[in-house]
């Protein structure tokens, strides 16, 4: 598979970077390094994906599906300090950093662990999934992720995915609606989709 960002071990070169950014009103530090997804800036999907969710009106835990260095589930985390936010990531050292950038910007109600996709995901009945797939991982892949967090979430909850048209949102819609009887487009821009689908 070669050292990707979806790699267990990614064998780059440290070049750690940090920077600043707004999500939803709220500034955060974010540390990154090479072999990481978008280690210069939170990548546009995710920031459009952090922007367009709505709070869970079920209870329980919200799960972050490839979490990477952590802006997804340390924003939410953030602003949901009453949940739970399991962030979770087949790559070590996005999980290191996602470690630190939680202590870093004082978000403690986060569990941050190894999960080849959501192998290791024992708890059920999350209120969210959200997820930026790793695309270049391939279809197999990012359906795999559909579907298993589909299956995680409580009644009522909802699976939350972030996808270009061009790289399978038409697919993913089908997937959501075959999963959910019915798939939201709930934001478009610059080409991405933010996908929900209800349980």
């Amino acid at each position: 598979m070669g050292d990707h960002y979806f790699s267990k071990n990614p064998n780059s070169e440290h070049k750690p970077q940090r920077f600043d950014f707004t999500l939803r009103g709220k500034r955060f530090t974010f540390e990154t390094d090479a072999g990481v997804f978008s280690k210069s800036e939170v990548d546009f999907g995710s920031r459009l994906l952090i922007e367009t969710v709505e709070w869970p009106v079920v209870e329980g835990p919200i799960l972050d599906v490839g979490c990477g260095y952590g802006p997804i589930g340390i924003s939410i985390g953030a602003q949901q300090p009453d949940r739970t936010i399991h962030m979770i990531d087949v790559n070590e050292r996005a999980l290191e950093l996602a470690r630190e950038n939680a202590k870093r910007n004082g978000v403690e109600n986060v569990r941050i662990y190894e999960s080849d996709r959501l192998e290791s995901v024992s708890e059920s009945g999350f209120a969210a999934v959200l997820t930026n797939p790793p695309i270049r991982a391939g279809k197999q892949v990012v359906f795999d992720m559909i579907q298993n967090g589909f299956a995680k979430l409580a009644e009522g909850g909802e699976l939350w995915v972030v996808i270009q048209k061009k790289q399978g949102a038409p697919s993913a819609i089908k997937e959501i609606e075959r999963l959910a009887g019915t798939c939201e487009v709930a934001a478009k821009s610059k080409g991405y989709f933010i996908l929900r689908g209800k349980k």
